[in-house]
């Protein structure tokens, strides 16, 4: 029997043809969001590259680059900027994982209700959230006050305008952003492995360090990935907290454009920044499944 006279040739071209047309429908239908990540991601990130790449008279050079490398201040900002985003993720894995587990051992419903005090900072802006931390921390703040009455210390301390308010401003907004997952990570654990290894002879330190914690490690790192790379970009709580002494790239950026109004240095800063983000991104992705963290990882 030859091709021509096959009954299935004509059914395989047919189901070609319809896979074609099911592709190019799922394109029409998907083709409104590829053009909105087109223009609001992609655009802007080329003219950043772009701009990066101009020199002051508006030919195309390194002279940007050359100048990060030549300047030790770039530098200093770039450490400042990574030491920040280790002191805030390290906090707020400290503070954050013991209140997950708390919250992942409760009732549902009783979770449910402590999880509102977890996303209450979400219904308050970010900018009067810094500016409450300044008032709360400033040297006449209720800190302060309360830390003298009680005989903590015997002056003022300075906890604003130095690193110090500027993690406990960061840690506070960034602290929701790794509970989320760690919870979720926890709540999607089952607890029939915990009852295996109290079966087994595990006592429950035994049963946590060995079962519950190696289950809910793939949460916790989607929980630092996301706080630590939120941080490299942050710029109001160093801005006002910092008082000018806590300069990070994204400050760094806004003084390029506000100050000098070189597009050029600024774009370069940028450029720099997110190449940074993108190689943390792809040595996180060798080390953990990042659909696997971003999914929980209780299975």
């Amino acid at each position: 029997m030859t091709a021509a006279t096959d009954p299935a040739t004509p059914n395989a071209a047919g189901l070609r043809r319809d896979a074609a047309l099911e592709r190019l429908a799922l394109f029409g239908l998907g083709s409104p969001a590829l053009l909105l990540v087109l223009v609001a991601m992609v655009l802007p990130v080329g003219w950043l590259f772009w701009l990066s790449f101009l020199a002051d008279d508006g030919s195309l050079s390194l002279e940007h680059y050359r100048r990060m490398l030549a300047e030790p201040s770039y530098g200093r900002t770039f450490v400042t900027t990574f030491q920040v985003s280790i002191l805030t993720t390290g906090i707020c894995i400290l503070l954050g994982y013991p209140l997950a587990y708390v919250l992942a051992q409760l009732p549902r419903r009783a979770a449910n209700l402590c999880m509102i005090g977890v996303l209450l900072p979400f219904w308050t802006s970010l900018l009067v959230r810094t500016y409450a931390w300044l008032v709360l921390l400033q040297r006449q703040g209720l800190v302060n006050q309360w830390g003298i009455k009680l005989g903590l210390w015997t002056e003022p301390v300075a906890l604003v305008h130095n690193l110090n308010g500027t993690l406990i401003g960061m840690v506070h907004i960034m602290l929701p952003f790794l509970i989320l997952p760690v919870y979720g990570s926890m709540r999607a654990i089952d607890r029939d492995y915990i009852k295996a290894a109290a079966n087994l002879g595990a006592g429950p330190v035994a049963a946590f360090w060995k079962v519950f914690l190696p289950l809910s490690l793939p949460g916790l790192f989607g929980g630092a990935l996301i706080v630590f790379i939120l941080c490299l970009g942050f710029y109001v709580t160093p801005a006002v907290l910092g008082g000018g002494r806590v300069i990070m790239v994204s400050n760094r950026i806004a003084t390029d454009i506000e100050l000098f109004f070189n597009w050029g240095a600024a774009s370069a800063l940028g450029v720099v920044l997110l190449g940074l983000t993108l190689v943390l991104l792809y040595l996180a992705s060798r080390l953990v499944r990042l659909d696997r963290v971003l999914g929980g990882g209780g299975h």
